[in-house]
């Protein structure tokens, strides 16, 4: 994705959320790169691939439960086990990469606190696991702007090269978050809270 003036960027949906977040400049060499950056921890990168590979499949289940619901509901049940093993996984992985922070996320990027100064326009890798779904993504960003907040930085980026996949999943996990939190408040309007 090429750089995204503040107009456009404000056409993603924006969510407040806890999530754990690794956070790594990238060397001058995997910067200039746009391919799919990969982990060094295994159990992360297969975390990713589960759900990338589930994301991929969605449209074949449908097909198929179009044809044989015995089928279609033996697969959703398969897939509602791997989903469990997922975040066995996630947890692991969860132990790995540290605690949950609150974070300002979109499909087009994430505003986390650092201990630590970025230089606007450096390079990050940023792992993130998205719970509870148990969504593991790793994926490049450019540091729009980081300003000096309380004991650290506010930093802002957006994400670059996602692949459509990666994107998807992100607006889903999105899209799925702001559902959540409407009935929630529906529900506590409704009991006058």
């Amino acid at each position: 994705m090429s750089t995204l003036d503040e107009e456009d960027r404000r056409e993603y949906y924006r969510i407040e959320d806890t999530i754990a977040l690794e956070i790594r400049p990238l060397s001058a060499s995997e910067a200039a790169g746009q391919e799919v950056l990969q982990d060094a921890s295994p159990l992360f990168n297969l975390l990713s691939e589960l759900h990338l590979s589930e994301f991929e499949s969605q449209h074949l289940l449908r097909q198929i439960s179009e044809r044989d619901r015995n089928l279609a509901a033996f697969l959703k049940s398969q897939n509602k086990r791997i989903d469990l093993l997922s975040q066995v996984i996630a947890l692991t992985v969860l132990g790995q990469i540290g605690e949950p922070q609150p974070v300002i996320i979109s499909e087009g990027g994430i505003d986390f606190q650092h201990p630590t100064p970025f230089a606007a326009g450096a390079h990050l890798s940023i792992k993130l696991v998205l719970m509870p779904q148990a969504l593991g993504l790793l994926l490049r960003a450019r540091v729009t702007h980081c300003d000096p907040k309380g004991d650290g930085y506010d930093v802002g980026t957006e994400f670059q090269y996602p692949t459509d996949a990666q994107r998807q999943l992100l607006a889903r996990y999105i899209l799925q978050k702001q559902a959540q939190e409407r009935r929630l408040a529906r529900d506590q309007s409704e009991s006058g809270i």
